[in-house]
């Protein structure tokens, strides 16, 4: 997938190399600062509340609601099959996530329809996160 793609390849980084790696594992992994407890996406080096260094990662459940989207029509790459609707959702622990959404029609997307957060192979044979929809069966905490 994606050889004659456009898109430029991860970057890894000490600070974000845990997320890549759960990804390839099936987990949403979120980073938690050990100091103060704030969760922190995307990762970085130091926590936005205290400016501690210390951290350690949690495992999100995956829920999620929906809070905003777009559907990209241009321009067009081969890595992926258009319309392509990405989206913003609010994950139930309380940071947001950006990915591809997939399983919904782009026309019954609508701001807090309940997602589950799934895994897709991306461009370069990178695993990233995907919202699809969640099973309305399924609670929230």
């Amino acid at each position: 997938m994606g050889e004659h793609t456009a898109v430029p390849r991860l970057t890894i980084t000490q600070d974000n190399q845990f997320f890549f790696a759960a990804a390839r594992e099936g987990r949403l992994e979120i980073q938690r600062c050990t100091d103060c407890g704030a969760l922190r996406h995307p990762p970085g080096p130091a926590c936005p509340v205290c400016r501690s260094f210390a951290w350690d990662t949690v495992v999100a459940s995956g829920r999620a609601v929906l809070h905003s989207w777009t559907v990209l029509y241009h321009p067009k790459d081969p890595a992926f099959d258009y319309p392509l609707a990405v989206g913003l959702a609010d994950l139930e622990e309380g940071i947001r996530l950006v990915a591809d959404i997939a399983g919904v029609d782009h026309d019954r997307l609508e701001v807090g329809l309940p997602l589950r957060v799934g895994f897709s192979e991306h461009a370069h044979g990178e695993i990233l996160p995907q919202l699809r929809p969640r099973d309305p069966k399924e609670h929230t905490r």
